[in-house]
């Protein structure tokens, strides 16, 4: 576990108060750990899980239809 002395400005302070009474947490190191579970959850690409590779793997071998036009007639 690392641990920083942050500065921090009056509105974070008061939003990292309002997570932890919502959330019921003890201390605002929990709530910036809540934070940071948020924001790879809705920014950041997860990682693709070991069943999808192999059936990404499996297609690879699949035998394959040539389309020359995608055109909708």
């Amino acid at each position: 576990m690392v641990k920083a002395i942050v500065t921090i400005d009056e509105r974070t302070n008061r939003i990292l108060n309002i997570l932890k009474a919502k959330y019921g947490l003890k201390d605002k190191s929990q709530a910036i750990k809540l934070m940071a579970e948020q924001f790879e959850k809705s920014i950041m690409e997860p990682e693709p899980r070991p069943e999808f590779i192999e059936s990404l793997k499996s297609s690879e071998k699949k035998k394959t239809v040539k389309v020359k036009n995608f055109a909708v007639r």
